[in-house]
C-alpha cells in the first residue's frame, strides 16, 4: 500500500493503516530525507500511543513479520510505502492524517533539503523561517562549518583546509558566500553552480542555526551512525554527538573523493575507493556528481558496496549490476545504493553496460 490515495474517511491510506495498527515497524533507508520521514512517523505514533520499532539501512533487509504494519520509507518492501520526491513531506502528510499536532515542520523541511527539494508550501509557512545572507552551516563558526560541510566540495573542504583558504574573509554574510560559491564552481562541471545554491542564503532555525546545516547534519548522521540519526529525528537531545558524527563523515567523504581512483567512461564517472559502506559511498557519489563528474552519472564503488548519483534515475543499472552479483539495491530520485558479492571491477563492468 502506497502512502498515496485515501481511505473511506478521507484520510491518506497510510494514515488509516497506522492509526489502526497495534505495533508498527518503521524501516527507512540511511539518508537524511528518510531519517526525517521516519522520525515524523515515529513522533505521530508516539502521540497516538502506538508501539513501534525503527531502523535505518542503506539497503534494508526484507521486512520482519512480527508487526501489524511495516512501513517502508524510501524503498518498496513493506505493507505501507512512503515514497515521493521528498519522503519527509510525504510522511508529514501521513502524520497529519492521524496525529496532526505531532508534525514538526522544521524536521520535514530539513528532510526535503536532504532530498534536494526546495522548501515550500504550508510547512514553510508554518515554520515561519527567515532567510539571511551567508552560508548554511550547523556551527557558530561558519569557516569551521564549511570544513566538514557536505553541501559543497571545494579546495577548502576537509580537515584544516577551510581556515587556510578562507582566512581573511568576512566570517559571515555575502562576502563569505561569494568566496564559497566561486571556489566551488572553479574547475567544476556546470551543475556545481546549481548544487552550491543549497549552501547559500540559508533559512535561520533554532536547531543547528540554519536549515541547510540541520539537513547536512541529519543526512551525515543517518549515514554514519543510523541510531544517532533516529535519535536526532526524534528530538532526543543528541546534538553534540550528531555534530561529532557529521564532522567525521564530512572529513572522510572529502578525503575519499580526493583519494579515489577515477575513470571516465561513456556516461559514467567511476570513483574506486578502498572500503566504505554503501551509505557513506552515497555521499561521495553525490559530491562527485555535483562537483567533479563530467558525465551524467557518478558511481562510487568498493568491493561489496556501491552507490550512484545521476542526473536521471540510476535504478536500472543499479539493479542490473547488483543482480548479477547476488546483491540487493535501493534507488530513488537519481540516487542508489547496493551491496553485492563481488569486486569493484565486476560491479563496474555490469553497471557501465547497463547505463
Amino acid at each position: 500500500m502506497s502512502a498515496a490515495g485515501h481511505s473511506e474517511d478521507g484520510r491518506p491510506r497510510a494514515a488509516a493503516a497506522l492509526d489502526d495498527a497495534d505495533f508498527v515497524r518503521l524501516v527507512g533507508t540511511a539518508d537524511g530525507d528518510a531519517a526525517a520521514a521516519t522520525g515524523l512517523l515515529a513522533r505521530g505514533l508516539d502521540a497516538a500511543g502506538t508501539p513501534y520499532q525503527v531502523s535505518l539501512a542503506a539497503v534494508p533487509d526484507p521486512p520482519a513479520t512480527d508487526a501489524d504494519c511495516t512501513v517502508a520509507v524510501g524503498h518498496p518492501t513493506g505493507d505501507v510505502t512512503v515514497e515521493g520526491e521528498s519522503l519527509a513531506f510525504e510522511a508529514a502528510a501521513v502524520v497529519a492524517g492521524f496525529a496532526p499536532d505531532a508534525v514538526d515542520p522544521e524536521l520535514a523541511l530539513a528532510g526535503a533539503v536532504c532530498a534536494g527539494v526546495e522548501p515550500s508550501g504550508h510547512l514553510l509557512e508554518t515554520a515561519d523561517l527567515e532567510r539571511r545572507p551567508g552560508v548554511a552551516v550547523p556551527t557558530d563558526d561558519p569557516i569551521e562549518g564549511l570544513a566538514a560541510s557536505t553541501l559543497v566540495h571545494a579546495p577548502f573542504s576537509g580537515d584544516g583546509r577551510a581556515t587556510e583558504v578562507l582566512e581573511g574573509h568576512a566570517s559571515a554574510g555575502r562576502e563569505l558566500a561569494s568566496v564559497v560559491a566561486l571556489s566551488a564552481i572553479e574547475d567544476a562541471p556546470p551543475r556545481a553552480a546549481e548544487a552550491i545554491e543549497r549552501a547559500l542564503r540559508p533559512y535561520v532555525t533554532e536547531r543547528f542555526g540554519t536549515l541547510g546545516g540541520f539537513a547536512d547534519v541529519l543526512d551525515a548522521v543517518a549515514r554514519e551512525r543510523p541510531g544517532t540519526g533516529i535519535a536526532l529525528a526524534l528530538g532526543h537531545g543528541v546534538e553534540s554527538a550528531a555534530l561529532a558524527s557529521w564532522r567525521t563523515h564530512g572529513e572522510r567523504a572529502h578525503a575519499a573523493l580526493r583519494a579515489a581512483d577515477t575513470g571516465r567512461y561513456d556516461g559514467v564517472y567511476v570513483l574506486r575507493l578502498e572500503g566504505g559502506s554503501p551509505a557513506f559511498l552515497g555521499t561521495v557519489a553525490r559530491l562527485g556528481l555535483s562537483y567533479r563528474s563530467p558525465e551524467p552519472v557518478a558511481l562510487a564503488v568498493t568491493d561489496g558496496a556501491a552507490a550512484a548519483a545521476g542526473e536521471a534515475s540510476v535504478a536500472s543499472p543499479m539493479r542490473a549490476a547488483a543482480g548479477a552479483l547476488d546483491g540487493r539495491t535501493t534507488a530513488r530520485n537519481g540516487r542508489g545504493a547496493a551491496t553485492f558479492d563481488g569486486t569493484v571491477a565486476g560491479f563496474t563492468a555490469t553497471f557501465r553496460e547497463a547505463v
